[in-house]
């Protein structure tokens, strides 16, 4: 099989691409991918170092926002798995328009794309806060969508033009919405990279508000794992939500940050809350369960010591990137 992975340079595309072409995926190996990525701020060709070399990657450098470059890459390719997406939610508060641009019309461009050249399946890999904030129980796959950001906003007029190509055109998508991600290779703007990297560096971290929000923890392995299972066998014009079964607050999730760093509560400096910030999220894995077969495999305290354990390990990876965030902050 080949496919166009967009996003592919980015924290959990470039998870998906290096499983893929090694072999880690349910599908197995064989697959050929073409990375589109537009190297963006937060895009990062080491990202991708492990399978540089391998013989079924290939690298295109071009903006999903582009048609001409997204025609001429598509041609040949059996299946789009679309990351790519503006996602940092302080960013969409300050600025939302290249939220609006890329993450719905480039997805628009890219299924333009996919239909002209009969691309067999298009799988839209989404965010469970599309559906807002949830005060108890958890959302299932027929939840309405209720975004409070620019951010989920943009990603829930992206799903709906996605399953709306599925009902007017017949075209083979699916949408996956997943919990927060975690994991190596995370660009150090989001919670545990940007707490974990400045601990190491000996610096104070940011918590909104009390630390009170809650969050549904899901390694990004296992994302991508299930992402694959829905890419093979899910069934057309369905949504999917991948989840890791770990909620926590954000100030339970710092203990921990702060444990494994070796550093106490003097290194936490509370900022203000985050306007619009939503209180909890909390996805029902039931479908792809009992469809697919999807379980999170990594428990949170293993994949946790693991993520920590990389930064501290890979300073030449990071050290550049938190300059380049500042910069772009």
């Amino acid at each position: 099989m080949r496919i166009l992975v967009t996003g592919g340079a980015g924290f959990i595309g470039s998870q998906f691409v290096r499983a893929a072409l090694l072999g880690e995926l349910p599908s197995g190996p064989g697959t050929r991918v073409t990375v589109l990525d537009n190297l963006t701020y937060s895009g990062n060709r080491a990202n991708l170092a492990p399978v540089a070399d391998h013989e079924g990657y290939t690298f295109v450098q071009a903006d999903i926002r582009d048609a001409a470059a997204v025609d001429e890459v598509m041609p040949g390719h059996d299946a789009v798995v679309h990351f790519a997406a503006e996602s940092h939610v302080d960013r969409s508060i300050s600025d939302a328009s290249p939220f609006v641009t890329t993450n719905v019309l480039g997805t628009q461009v890219l299924l333009d794309a996919a239909l002209r050249h009969k691309v067999g399946r298009f799988a839209h890999v989404s965010t469970d806060e599309v559906y807002g904030s949830i005060t108890e129980g958890s959302w299932t796959e027929e939840w309405p969508l209720a975004p409070n950001s620019p951010y989920s906003a943009s990603k829930a007029a992206s799903d709906l033009m996605v399953l709306a190509y599925h009902r007017t055109h017949g075209m083979d998508v699916t949408v996956t919405r997943c919990s927060n991600n975690y994991g190596r290779y995370h660009f150090p703007e989001k919670m545990i990279p940007l707490f974990v990297t400045n601990l190491l560096d000996g610096r104070k971290v940011p918590l909104y508000g009390d630390g009170g929000n809650v969050r549904d923890w899901l390694h990004v392995s296992d994302h991508c794992r299930g992402i694959d299972l829905v890419l093979h066998r899910g069934r057309a014009g369905e949504v999917y939500n991948i989840g890791g079964g770990t909620e926590m607050t954000n100030r339970e999730l710092t203990e921990r940050l702060l444990a494994a760093c070796g550093a106490g509560w003097d290194r936490v400096e509370h900022v203000t809350d985050r306007k619009g910030h939503d209180l909890r999220y909390s996805l029902s894995i039931d479908k792809i369960r009992e469809e697919l077969g999807y379980e999170p495999l990594t428990g949170f305290d293993e994949g946790l010591a693991d993520t920590v354990a990389w930064y501290r390990d890979n300073r030449q990876w990071w050290e550049p990137l938190k300059e380049k965030a500042e910069l772009h902050a």
